[in-house]
This record gives structure tokens, sequence and C-alpha cells, in this order.
């Protein structure tokens, strides 16, 4: 399937590791200039190397933004505008994944989670007017499913950047913008949480494996092609949408 997603340009936040990481690598394999983001420099150089060594045919641009503070993502926003003359796609991807039930917590969590999304799309929207472009938020089965991580804001507030990203949907529909948000099951990969869970807490990951009906986790490209998909032409009429890739993990119906 043809997603025609050659000469658009996407913003990644979280760009560096795990499914932000997959997400822009499949930007980039579609022939889409792809702007990411992330908070160490020696890590955003590191990986924009090894995005243009295995896709020389495509542009990637990577730069130190830290999304929790408006300022710096607000301005990134506008730079990459201004450099590239439009943007067609961003994907609100980063996460704080913090599971503590406290104040500190819940606020680092929803000026991570909540707020840098919200922050983002709005810094965008000026140039997703013009384009008639699309936005993908990431979330998590965790805002479905009450689960092992709470009490905490992780689902909490992820499920709030779902209705969030939904409201946007609604009011941008008129102006030919999309919305939609990919909710991942458990994602296993190299030195991700997952596989730290298994060497730390055995017990617990055999628990959360058996859990997955499919009999594995997901992988993180598993993820970026439902991002991939839903921010391209060929899902141009579907928005508001809260696609979940999780193997079956949640046993809930979705109407």
């Amino acid at each position: 399937m043809k997603l025609n997603l050659e000469k658009k340009v996407v913003l990644v936040t979280g760009g560096t590791r795990g499914i932000g990481k997959s997400i822009v690598a499949e930007f980039l394999a579609e022939g889409a200039t792809v702007c990411f983001c992330s908070r160490t420099a020696a890590t955003v150089e590191s990986v924009e190397k090894e995005f243009s060594a295995a896709h020389p045919n495509s542009k990637c641009h990577g730069a130190v933004v830290d999304v929790s503070v408006p300022s710096q993502l607000e301005a990134w926003v506008s730079s990459v505008a201004s450099a590239q003359g439009r943007v067609d796609v961003v994907v609100a991807n980063p996460s704080a994944l913090s599971m503590a039930d406290t104040p500190e917590s819940w606020n680092t969590s929803f000026q991570t989670d909540m707020m840098a999304a919200r922050n983002l799309i709005q810094a965008a929207l000026p140039h997703l007017e013009k384009t008639k472009g699309s936005i993908v938020s990431i979330a998590t089965v965790s805002a479905r499913d009450i689960d092992f991580t709470a009490p905490s804001p992780y689902g909490a507030l992820k499920a709030a950047l779902i209705h969030y990203t939904a409201q946007m949907a609604h009011t941008l529909a008129p102006k030919g913008i999309r919305a939609n948000t990919v909710s991942p099951g458990n994602v296993y990969f190299k030195d991700g949480i997952w596989e730290q869970i298994e060497h730390a807490k055995p017990e617990f990951f055999a628990k959360q494996l058996k859990a997955n009906t499919m009999g594995r986790m997901v992988k993180p490209e598993e993820v970026a092609d439902a991002v991939v998909y839903l921010a391209s032409e060929r899902a141009s009429f579907i928005t508001g949408q809260n696609l979940n890739v999780d193997g079956g993990l949640c046993t809930g119906v979705q109407y």
C-alpha cells in the first residue's frame, strides 16, 4: 500500500529510543522528512547519524528539546516550519513513565505526558491548517484498563490525552485536520522497561507475558506501522479514534 508520505514533513517528540525511534524510522522509510527531538545532545547526534546512514534518500533532523518546557517546544516547532516550509504531521510521543503515586510524580507526568502533547499540537496548528495535516498521540492500554500501574498518574494522564486528542479531532475536522491516538500494549525492546523487568522481576514478567494472548509483547515497529498509517492519506476518513496495538491484551470490547 502506497502511503504517499514523500515530501511530507513530520515532527516526532521523543524520537531516540523505543516506540519513538521506530516511528521516525518508519516515516523515513516512506520517504518523509522527519524532525525529531530528545533531551540529550549526544543521543540526538548519535541517532541522527544512524538514521541518515540507514535512510540516505530521506532527510532526518534531530534537535535537543525538553518537551516539558513550553518555550523550547514552541521554538523547535517554529524552527522546523521555517526551515522546511511546512508541517504535515505531528506525533506526540514522550512519557515520564512514572508509576509513583506522589505529588511530584503527578506533576512531572502532567507536564510530560499531557501538557507537552497539548503544547506541541497548539504550536503546530497554524502550520497544520495550511497543509490539512494529521496529529497522532501515543497513549497506552493502561489508559483503558485498570492494571498493575494503578494507582499512578500514568494511565490517568494518558486517558486524558486520548480524550484531548479526540476533542481536537472534532474541533479541527472542519479545517481538514485529523487527530488520532495509538495505544500500545506491553512493548518489548532492547534496554526497554520490559527487558529490565524481565531480568529484575522474572516472575512478574512471566505473569504479564502470559496476559498477552498472542504469546508475546508488541514490537516498537508494530506500533510505528499503525502510527504511520493513521498519519497518511490512506487513513483520510479516520479521525477521533484510539487504536489499541496490544495483541488482545485488553479484554473489554471497545464500541
